[in-house]
Order: C-alpha cells, then sequence, then structure tokens
C-alpha cells in the first residue's frame, strides 16, 4: 500500500474540509432564485418592480412651477433636471404642500459638478474652489437658476 507523507495527508484532509464547508455554505447562503437569468437572482426582478419611484420628473415640476422653468430656458442649467439640486420629490408633486427635500443650496451641491477636475468635459464650468471664492456662498453671487445672471 502507498504511504502518504504525514504533511500531504493534512493538506489534502485541510483541502477536503476547505472544500466541504464551501459546498455546505453555498446550499445555506445563495437564493434558490439564483441562476434563473444567468448569474442574477430570478427574485430580484419581481422586488425591482414593486419598488416606488422617488423621483416625479421635470413634468411633474413644470406644472407647478411654469414661472421657474422660463427662467430656467435662458439659463445655463436648462438640461439640468430638477431633482438633480432639489432631490427626490415625488410626494412634493402629490401634495404640494409637503416641501421639497432641498430648498436651500449649499456650495457643496454646486461643486458637486463644477469642481475643477480633469476628469470632466472641457464644456462644463470648472473652478477651483480656493481661487473662486471670496468668502461669500455660491447663491451670494450666482442665481442657482440662470447662473451667469447676478442676483
Amino acid at each position: 500500500m502507498l504511504k502518504m507523507p504525514p504533511q500531504i495527508l493534512r493538506l489534502v484532509l485541510v483541502t477536503i474540509a476547505v472544500a466541504g464547508s464551501y459546498m455546505v455554505a453555498r446550499k445555506f447562503l445563495v437564493p434558490p432564485s439564483f441562476g434563473e437569468h444567468g448569474w442574477y437572482r430570478g427574485a430580484a426582478l419581481k422586488e425591482l418592480a414593486t419598488a416606488q419611484p422617488t423621483y416625479a420628473g421635470m413634468k411633474a415640476c413644470e406644472e407647478c412651477h411654469s414661472d421657474v422653468f422660463e427662467q430656467m430656458a435662458k439659463g445655463e442649467h436648462r438640461p439640468i433636471s430638477c431633482e438633480s439640486c432639489h432631490g427626490p420629490s415625488r410626494e412634493h408633486a402629490a401634495n404640494p404642500d409637503l416641501k421639497p427635500p432641498r430648498v436651500k443650496y449649499t456650495d457643496a451641491d454646486c461643486m458637486h459638478c463644477h469642481q475643477s477636475s480633469p476628469s470632466r468635459p472641457s464644456w462644463l464650468k470648472q473652478i477651483e474652489a480656493n481661487e473662486h471664492f471670496r468668502g461669500d456662498q455660491c447663491v451670494g453671487c450666482h442665481l442657482p437658476h440662470q447662473p451667469n445672471e447676478m442676483p
């Protein structure tokens, strides 16, 4: 009979234990619907379909805020969705008495898009915050809906 060195025997036993524990864990941890649609959970589609949307869309905003849309039509921010700055507003659109999530603007909101970065397209106005700010907030010098005009 072939005699195996003890270190090889231990290595084989550890390998069998690791592979066995992996198979047992996989049996308990992988959902039953996994693999129905490739490397995805089949039940995920039903879960995603039942999720309620949180965004109202620009048409819902325009119904009540047509004056702001007229201002926006002249400004640089016209292609940007209202909810990009104001946050998800589906509840506000359904009940106008509720305020949108964000009404006041902070410098961080503006810098989210306008902080100078080589990864951003050259047509997007970018600033270096340390050089541009004069101690005032962005809205002290720029109107959010028409950033090229002064307040």
